[in-house]
């Protein structure tokens, strides 16, 4: 792998910030924007919005993108009434889901129900590959009509092949706070999984595992690398290694307005010690919303710098 791939939203308050855009880097440093900074693939079913985007590669060679079913530039002033505890209780139970070959070819879009009606919204799934049994987690934080729709925790289904999924189970559940938006990478035989923890702390937090469905123990050397920072405005890990063995840890910031605020990197050694910020390694041509980067062939980068879609085009 040469080069990567960031797969995100744009947090604007308009119907074409929540839908799929590309950004890519050849270093993991420095990126650029995919489609003269349009939008790639739209949803069409659903909230007709997706957000929370993460893609995965398979084991054979497909492309699979899953991301939150919501819009709340449609969605909150009409369905949802303007009221985010509308959303965690009524939300969709879906998830969007494309697949491809190429990265610039794909399927139509599908609409993946987990539960039986008893989750509210989906949020932010992330695909983690299980090598032991060949299989796909894909992870995401809701609230459950067991609690009332309080505090929201990490569930997970398996999959084989992205057309049918296991029941859903729990994967983590903080005893005294929500958490949200979970990232899970494998280093040296073990399952590292970032989330967000609404208190104690608020911000993110490290979790470690020999499994990628738990049990998990906090990572308490990584509290230090939130030292300082607001960590109430910080979600939506995503990581990556990049070619020279450091890993990149990203991690949205909110703090400002919807049009400038976006990623912060960070970067360390091994996923086992603290990240150090370097914002001044890094730029950015615009603000990229809650996403996941994935390493890609220099010839992957090539075709993905080259594509065009019309505006006309689904």
């Amino acid at each position: 792998m040469e080069a990567y791939l960031f797969v995100h939203f744009k947090e604007k308050r308009t119907p074409d910030g929540e839908q799929v855009y590309f950004g890519i880097s050849t270093d993991g440093f420095h990126w650029e924007e995919v489609n003269g900074g349009d939008p790639v693939l739209w949803s069409y079913k659903g909230d007709k919005g997706v957000r929370d985007c993460t893609i995965t590669r398979t084991t054979d060679g497909k492309f699979v993108i899953m991301g939150t079913d919501l819009s709340l530039a449609y969605g909150m002033p009409n369905q949802y009434r303007g009221s985010w505890d509308e959303i965690n209780r009524n939300g969709s139970n879906s998830l969007v889901l494309w697949e491809s070959e190429d990265l610039t070819d794909w399927s139509e879009q599908r609409m993946v129900e987990f539960g039986d009606g008893e989750f509210g919204c989906l949020w932010a799934p992330d695909i983690t590959y299980d090598g032991e049994n060949d299989e796909y987690i894909v992870h995401w934080s809701s609230s459950h009509r067991s609690n009332d729709y309080g505090d929201k925790a990490i569930y997970y289904a398996r999959t084989d092949s992205f057309d049918a999924f296991s029941d859903p189970e729990l994967l983590y559940r903080k005893a005294d706070s929500g958490v949200i938006d979970s990232a899970m990478y494998a280093e040296d035989r073990t399952y590292y999984c970032f989330v967000k923890s609404d208190a104690n702390p608020t911000g993110i937090i490290l979790l470690k595992s020999e499994r990628p469905t738990g049990p998990f123990t906090r990572v308490t050397a990584f509290d230090r690398t939130m030292e300082g920072l607001e960590g109430g405005r910080y979600e939506a890990p995503t990581a990556v290694r990049l070619d020279d063995g450091r890993w990149c840890l990203f991690l949205d910031y909110y703090g400002g307005s919807p049009e400038t605020q976006g990623y912060v990197p960070f970067v360390a050694d091994s996923l086992a010690e603290e990240f150090v910020r370097a914002d001044d390694e890094f730029s950015f041509p615009y603000g990229f919303k809650h996403g996941t980067v994935l390493p890609i062939t220099t010839e992957e980068y090539e075709r993905l710098k080259a594509y065009e879609k019309d505006p006309s085009e689904r």
